[in-house]
C-alpha cells in the first residue's frame, strides 16, 4: 500500500478537525431557524450562540462583538469602508494605509475607491516601515475625514509578524482606525483586541480547522461599526443579512475552542520548524529563508532555492506525496510570482515554497518532507556545472 500524502499546507487551509466535524454533523441533524422564535429556533440560536463565545474568547472580547460572515474576504469588505457610523451618527473614513505585503482582498482596498487607497512600504524582512506610516498619516487631511490602517497580524507566505501595537499607537495619535487582518494569527498566537490597540479585526474558520466558507469580523466596541456589505433581515445585529450559516458556525465555534488551547504550545510548532530549516540548511547552504531574521508565526517557512523555480518544486514534492505551496493559495490556484517577495525587494522571478505545519503534523511528516527535499535538492546541483549533491 502506498504511503498517504503528507499534507504541509496549513496556511491555505487546515484539515477540518474532528471536533469541528461532528459539532456541525449535530447541526445538520436539527431543524430551526436561529431567527425563528419556537423552540428549533431557540435551539439553533443557541449552539450559533456557544459558537459567537468561543471565536470571541478566541479574539479577546466579548460575544456581542463578533459579526459572522462568510469568511474572512467578506469581512476585510465589510471593515474596509469609507462609511461606518458611531451609534446613529455618520462617520466618514477619507483614506486607506495597507502594506505592500497584504493578503490581496486588503490589497485590493475593499469599498474604497483606488485613488484613496496608499500603499505603504516594508522593511527586506517584510515588516511595515514605521516611519513610512509616520510620514503618511502626517500629510491625512483630516478635514476629509479620518484615516484607516489594514495591517496584518502574521504574513501569510512568510509568518512575519507584524508591529501591530506599535502601527496603532501611531495610528490612534492621529485620530484613525485600526484593521487587523488576524487570519495566520488566530490559533497560532495569543489574540487581544485591546493589546493589539486593534478597533477590528478579522478571521477565518478554515485556517484553524473549521469549515472554509465562514469568517468573523470582531470589534473593539458595539457603538462604531461600518456600513452593512449586505443587507437583509437584521441578522447578526443588523451587520450583515442573510440566514446564518448555522452548521458552518457551530464547526468554527468547535474548532476556535481547540485552537485556543493550543495556542499557548506554539513552542512545539517552533521546534518542528527549527528543525526542518537546520536540515534544509545543511542539505542546501544556498537557500534563502525569507523573514527568518524577523519574528514570524512558529509554523511557517517560506523558501527559495537559486536556480530552480518555485513551481517546479512544487511538482516535485507532490510527486513524493507531499503538498506544500508555491506562495500562497489565494488566486485559484494560480502559480506566480509573489507580491510579498517583490514588496521585500527580494528576486521573485524564481518563487518561493511554502511550508506550513499544524496541529496534525507528525515526526513522520517531517521526515517524509526533508527526504523529498534531498531528491529535489540533488536534482537541482546535478543540473549545475562543477557542482554535486550534498
Amino acid at each position: 500500500m502506498a504511503d498517504a500524502r503528507v499534507y504541509l499546507d496549513h496556511n491555505a487551509t487546515a484539515p477540518l478537525r474532528p471536533a469541528a466535524r461532528d459539532a456541525m454533523i449535530a447541526a445538520l441533524s436539527m431543524t430551526g431557524n436561529p431567527s425563528s422564535v419556537h423552540a428549533e429556533g431557540r435551539a439553533m440560536r443557541a449552539m450559533i450562540g456557544r459558537a459567537r463565545q468561543a471565536v470571541a474568547d478566541l479574539c479577546g472580547t466579548t460575544p456581542a462583538r463578533v459579526t459572522f460572515t462568510s469568511g474572512a474576504t467578506e469581512a476585510a469588505n465589510l471593515a474596509l469602508s469609507p462609511d461606518y457610523r458611531m451609534g446613529r451618527a455618520a462617520l466618514k473614513i477619507a483614506h486607506l494605509y495597507v502594506s505592500g505585503v497584504e493578503h490581496p482582498c486588503v490589497l485590493s482596498g475593499g469599498r474604497f475607491p483606488a485613488d484613496a487607497v496608499t500603499v505603504l512600504p516594508v522593511d527586506a524582512a517584510g515588516r511595515l516601515d514605521l516611519d513610512a506610516l509616520d510620514v503618511a498619516l502626517s500629510t491625512h487631511d483630516a478635514a476629509q475625514g479620518q484615516a484607516m490602517l489594514a495591517l496584518q497580524l502574521a504574513n501569510n507566505e512568510t509568518g512575519v509578524i507584524q508591529p501591530v501595537a506599535e502601527a496603532a499607537r501611531i495610528v490612534h495619535a492621529r485620530q484613525g482606525l485600526v484593521v487587523v487582518d488576524a487570519v495566520q494569527g488566530a490559533g497560532r498566537m495569543s489574540l487581544s483586541l485591546s493589546e493589539l490597540g486593534a478597533d477590528f479585526l478579522f478571521v477565518s474558520a478554515h485556517k484553524i480547522g473549521g469549515p472554509a466558507g465562514c469568517g468573523a469580523l470582531v470589534a473593539s466596541g458595539e457603538i462604531l461599526m461600518p456600513a452593512p456589505l449586505i443587507r437583509g433581515g437584521g441578522q447578526e445585529k443588523g451587520h450583515r443579512g442573510g440566514t446564518e450559516n448555522s452548521a458552518a458556525i457551530i464547526g468554527f465555534g468547535a474548532a476556535a475552542i481547540e485552537a485556543m488551547a493550543e495556542a499557548a504550545a506554539s513552542a512545539t510548532l517552533r521546534v518542528i520548524r527549527d528543525r526542518i530549516e537546520a536540515r534544509i540548511r545543511a542539505l542546501a547552504p544556498d537557500v534563502i529563508i525569507h523573514g527568518a531574521e524577523a519574528e514570524r508565526l512558529a509554523n511557517t517557512i517560506f523558501f527559495s532555492l537559486p536556480g530552480l523555480k518555485a513551481e517546479t518544486s512544487q511538482i516535485g514534492f507532490d510527486m513524493e506525496g507531499i503538498a506544500v505551496s508555491a506562495g500562497s493559495a489565494c488566486s485559484s490556484g494560480k502559480v506566480g510570482t509573489s507580491h510579498v517577495l517583490a514588496a521585500m525587494g527580494a528576486d521573485d522571478r524564481l518563487g518561493a515554497i511554502r511550508v506550513s505545519i499544524g496541529h496534525s503534523t507528525t515526526d513522520g511528516d517531517v521526515d517524509r518532507f526533508l527526504a523529498a527535499f534531498e531528491t529535489i535538492n540533488s536534482r537541482r546541483l546535478s543540473r549545475q556545472p562543477g557542482a554535486h549533491a550534498a
